[in-house]
């Protein structure tokens, strides 16, 4: 009894163990690390993917990153980073050819305390305040996409008016952050049941009633699959809106093929679509080490392999 509960728990932390843990030879090893083809699509990696491999150094792991065929970063701390630290990972993604994916917009840091949803002037100046802040920043790390999420509901308020200050505030950041030629990205949760943005369709109205470039949809394919599922019908209706994707497996939020979602299908339909921007892999890594990071590569190889 013991055992059987040993493994149920055990399969559903880590997805398919076959995937993230298997042996590799050293033929396998050397194919993986040899191969600097790029993929298909551009995969963002994020800091810490691969220390083991890269060293600490966030621009080492860029350099290994980029010799085993990644072509794009993510950076969700990038507003916490020096300026100097900021331009140093700007020029050397310049000097590879990769782009920049998205960072976070710092509002009081996460967990998010604070909300849109209330309307409260000081929030509204606070935001507009990291927007002005975001958009110093992505010049020097050359990004397009920041991430924005609004925060909790405001349990004082109807929803109807809660969504009217949220897109007010929203409002009030595209002004600042379209003439700089930055798109904010909406990111639909499923952390908690408390965040007011959860969907969607409910994202997808509120970019309308926005209505400027600068406002666009981050579906996050994890948080989605959790949320409301029916991913390809979904990212389909939304897709005019949708300006960034994120990639996470469910149960476990790791890499493609440890879990429930089959990821070359969802690759393959976003490549015919013509999807232009980067794809973040907003996840960890299935297992430790040098050999969690190979799999990685591996499950990516595979998943790519849609053509």
């Amino acid at each position: 009894m013991q055992r059987r509960k040993f493994m149920q728990q055990t399969l559903l932390a880590g997805g398919s163990l076959v995937t993230a843990t298997a042996a590799f030879s050293a033929q396998n090893k050397k194919e993986l690390l040899d191969n600097n083809e790029p993929f298909h699509l551009p995969y963002a990696i994020h800091d810490g993917m691969f220390k083991n491999h890269g060293g600490p150094d966030i621009v080492d792991q860029i350099k290994f990153a980029h010799s085993v065929g990644f072509r794009a970063l993510e950076d969700n701390g990038m507003m916490s980073r020096t300026p100097e630290q900021q331009k140093r990972i700007g020029d050397t993604l310049e000097q590879l050819g990769w782009s920049m994916g998205v960072f976070v917009v710092e509002f009081d840091k996460w967990p998010l305390s604070t909300n849109m949803a209330g309307g409260k002037k000081e929030w509204k100046e606070k935001f507009i305040q990291y927007c002005k802040d975001a958009v110093e920043v992505a010049k020097r790390c050359h990004a397009k996409w920041v991430t924005v999420v609004p925060g909790n509901y405001d349990r004082s308020l109807p929803m109807g008016f809660q969504t009217a200050n949220v897109i007010e505030f929203l409002r009030r950041g595209a002004e600042i952050l379209e003439p700089a030629g930055l798109v904010m990205v909406l990111e639909p949760l499923s952390d908690t049941p408390d965040l007011f943005l959860r969907y969607s369709d409910q994202t997808y109205a509120i970019c309308k009633a926005v209505n400027s470039p600068s406002c666009k949809i981050l579906f996050d394919m994890y948080h989605m699959q959790r949320n409301e599922g029916n991913l390809i019908a979904n990212m389909n209706r939304a897709w005019d809106e949708i300006g960034y994707l994120q990639i996470g497996d469910n149960p476990g939020r790791k890499e493609p093929g440890t879990g429930e979602m089959n990821y070359r299908n969802i690759f393959k339909h976003i490549h015919g679509k013509g999807y232009k921007g980067v794809l973040g892999m907003e996840h960890g890594n299935a297992a430790p080490g040098k050999e969690g990071e190979l799999a990685l590569i591996r499950a990516y190889r595979d998943a790519d392999n849609f053509l």
